[in-house]
């Protein structure tokens, strides 16, 4: 009976073990603020308030001399383009995986880059708590079999992808 519990338990403690490590969210390792400037096209991304009708979605960054990144989003919203300024600071010791996007001084939101290509064709950016996603591409239109690699990751890192909704790119 006791070799029973035992074995309960381990089974118990194994599995919540594995679900609380599904459930921490990682950055990737580095990234090159270089290679990572430039416009990326939003493919997909869980829906919020700040960007509700908006389509032909567009992030550009370029890094300065002063430590931070300029970000400029826009899209285009009832037939009329929307736009939006900001800066975003490097966690230090992240490895440039981490920055706080602030638009509106003097909030800052986490903007954390959690899966990247290697070539910097598209990358994958949230938040710790999981409930902001953005799937990004350097073209309009990501490669299926791509989209789907990163779906399966996302999965993997214990996303809620029914949130999820494709970008409309024109």
């Amino acid at each position: 009976m006791l070799f029973k519990l035992n074995t309960r338990l381990i089974i118990i403690l194994s599995f919540m073990t594995n679900i609380s490590i599904a459930q921490e969210l990682k950055t990737v390792s580095t990234v090159d603020l270089e290679k990572y400037s430039g416009t990326w096209y939003e493919v997909a991304s869980f829906p919020q308030h700040f960007q509700k009708g908006c389509e032909c979605t567009t992030a550009k960054y370029t890094p300065t001399d002063k430590g931070y990144v300029i970000v400029e989003n826009r899209c285009k919203r009832n037939g009329k383009e929307s736009f939006i300024k900001g800066k975003a600071f490097i966690d230090k010791d992240s490895g440039n995986a981490k920055l706080k996007v602030q638009f509106f001084w003097p909030f800052k939101g986490k903007y954390w880059i959690i899966d990247l290509a290697d070539d910097y064709s598209y990358a994958v950016v949230s938040h710790p708590n999981k409930k902001y996603l953005w799937i990004l591409s350097r073209k309009p239109k990501l490669d299926e079999d791509v989209y789907k690699g990163i779906i399966i990751r996302l999965k993997e890192k214990g996303f809620d992808l029914s949130k999820l909704n494709l970008t409309k790119q024109i």
